[in-house]
């Protein structure tokens, strides 16, 4: 099957995990995509194929180089989507032999140039888009379709030299607990590629380090009437506390290795609101002292108001990946000769995100990541050039023959 086709299968599945609930996984219907590509690899051929309790699928193809020692490669994606957007009835539509224009989506929402003017590198290239009404799921379900169109390759076309390849696909990376109950023993690679990135080209082995900050904020609520001196409005106190945070830090404001804070969620009223933060930075000094600061903010508010009206939860995702990857830079430097072998060029920037490979890696297993061709991921506007997914699976067989030509 070509990548394009098990790729709009797997699109099918609604995965989308659920930051509510603190089960492993976060909703049950990824164990629906986990199961089917469960029996999908066993159908190809490979060996060790499992599926735990908690939604992790992993599997081998073995080494067919018998007269020598070899390495152990691991390729990972995750199999659960966005919160951000319904992943549910999932209609992706192919655009063939995009023309360079506005692409329309649906009688509401298009894909403007004017918005997202990179989409013109995409020139007489077929496109696979959403419908408008949900996301397309990209993000990670292209990474997927890419490792198992990749590894069946190999499986098929025995003659190709290959150390041990291990693959894996995770739950819940969308919600920074994908790597949580990851094996790195079982798993046994000595390094591993997450296939999460991007656009065409993308190789990265810096990403953010990131916390999360739950708010609450209570009010004081007395009738409008006789509420002078007496009222605390919380959502009034809730939008002060916010507009202490620096203007510019925000993620519409910034970029390459600018850090932010980024509110994602508001709810509540006049007598008790609740807000969502992540905080993210690339330098750990700043990350630490971006912290400090909101916690500075919250404790002027309570002396201000006293009573502990302001409370927060916070608690650190996953930190910078770039120290454990720098004693092990010939990974990164096999992934470059690789996307060059492919007609691909190697673009080394940051991930402004987050990423498995970065816990896997503080947990033994160095893991860069490496672009999937997806763009404006988590929304209706997300689309993937064919031609990408594609270039992204030969990136993967030609960094199993670097590993194989110098064994």
């Amino acid at each position: 099957m070509n990548v394009e086709d098990r790729f709009l299968k797997y699109v099918k599945f609604d995965t989308k995990s659920d930051p509510n609930n603190e089960n492993c996984p976060s909703s049950d219907k990824q164990f629906v995509l986990a199961n089917y590509i469960k029996e999908e690899l066993l159908s190809i051929g490979l060996n060790d194929v499992t599926l735990d309790e908690n939604c992790y699928v992993m599997a081998t193809l073995p080494t067919n180089i018998k007269d020598k020692k070899v390495k152990t490669i691991g390729f990972i994606s995750h199999m659960d989507t966005s919160p951000a957007l319904s992943g549910e009835n999932v209609n992706p539509q192919i655009v063939k032999n995009y023309d360079g224009k506005d692409i329309r989506l649906n009688d509401e929402f298009s894909i403007k140039v004017e918005d997202f003017p990179e989409i013109r590198n995409y020139i007489g290239q077929d496109i696979i888009t959403t419908d408008g009404n949900t996301l397309l799921g990209a993000d990670d379900k292209a990474g997927i379709a890419e490792i198992i169109t990749a590894i069946e390759y190999l499986k098929n076309n025995d003659e190709i030299k290959r150390p041990n390849i291990r693959i894996g696909f995770t739950p819940d990376e969308e919600i920074g607990r994908g790597a949580d109950k990851f094996d790195v023993k079982k798993f046994g690679a000595d390094f591993a590629y997450t296939i999460d990135g991007g656009y065409i080209g993308e190789l990265q082995y810096e990403n953010f380090n990131a916390a999360y900050a739950k708010i609450t904020v209570q009010g004081r609520n007395v009738h409008p009437g006789s509420a002078k001196d007496k009222m605390i409005n919380a959502i009034l106190l809730a939008i002060r506390l916010n507009d202490m945070l620096p203007k510019d830090e925000i993620p519409a404001k910034s970029e390459k290795y600018q850090g932010f804070y980024h509110i994602c969620d508001f709810n509540g009223n006049e007598e008790k609101c609740e807000m969502y933060y992540i905080i993210r930075n690339f330098d750990r000094a700043e990350f630490e002292s971006k912290k400090q600061y909101l916690l500075d903010c919250i404790k002027k508010l309570n002396d201000e108001f006293g009573e502990d009206r302001i409370k927060i939860q916070m608690k650190d995702q996953y930190y910078n990946m770039k120290e454990k990857i720098e004693p092990v830079m010939y990974i990164i430097d096999k992934a470059k000769t690789a996307m060059e072998k492919a007609g691909v060029k190697p673009l080394i920037i940051p991930i402004r995100g987050g990423t498995d490979g970065s816990k896997l890696s503080f947990e033994g297993l160095p893991c860069p990541n490496i672009f999937t061709g997806g763009h404006n991921f988590h929304g209706r506007y997300e689309y993937i050039p064919i031609n990408s997914m594609r270039k992204a699976v030969d990136v993967i067989i030609n960094i199993v023959k670097e590993f194989s030509e110098d064994e």
